[in-house]
């Protein structure tokens, strides 16, 4: 049996659980559907942000710090398998390249595309620019609404949570995380 057809033998499951009737016609084609869906959803899995942020790197001699704010991403998390939706602010400063502005929504993406805690996704973001970009610092913030708070649990309507990560330079002089938060404060909570 291939593992597409597991796949969706496992979401008839779970419809049948439910006190579903698989063989309905709003259901017929929803096991398939769901399956590429979360194909979709997961599919940072195989993708790799080494590649994306080389890719595109250009020698500069900017060393001024470059923002890329408001980047929307939806995610889930690893307990509950429930969305998070959210916004990543990221920046760098430059240390002899600059990536494509349009790579760091992508590596947002390739860990927003897994099952995820928000903590974790943050760090992730931040240490793969790190390491591959290897800028003089990186910061990065998240802000999001995750629905097992919502949804269920403690039903807690639009709160959000907010996580950071800080290198080099962000994390070494206040001048500069202080220049970085002032850019994104804006946007936080919108």
């Amino acid at each position: 049996m291939s593992s597409e057809l597991e796949f969706e033998n496992a979401v008839k499951k779970i419809l049948e659980h439910i006190g579903e009737d698989v063989n309905r016609e709003g259901l017929i084609d929803t096991p398939s559907r769901v399956r590429k869906a979360y194909e979709f959803m997961c599919s940072g899995y195989k993708e790799d942000p080494k590649e994306i942020i080389q890719k595109a790197l250009f020698t500069s001699t900017n060393d001024e710090m470059v923002v890329v704010k408001d980047i929307e991403f939806y995610s889930q998390c690893e307990h509950h398998m429930l969305p998070i939706i959210g916004k990543a602010h990221v920046a760098y400063i430059p240390n002899g390249k600059v990536v494509g502005l349009s790579k760091i929504p992508r590596v947002v993406d390739v860990f927003a595309r897994r099952l995820q805690i928000q903590e974790q996704m943050t760090e992730q973001i931040c240490d793969a620019l790190n390491e591959h970009l290897k800028p003089k610092g990186v910061a990065v913030i998240i802000d999001a609404r995750h629905m097992c708070m919502e949804m269920r649990g403690v039903q807690k309507i639009c709160s959000t949570t907010v996580t950071s990560a800080l290198r080099g330079l962000f994390k070494k002089e206040k001048k500069t995380k202080d220049e970085f938060l002032s850019i994104v404060a804006q946007s936080l909570h919108k």
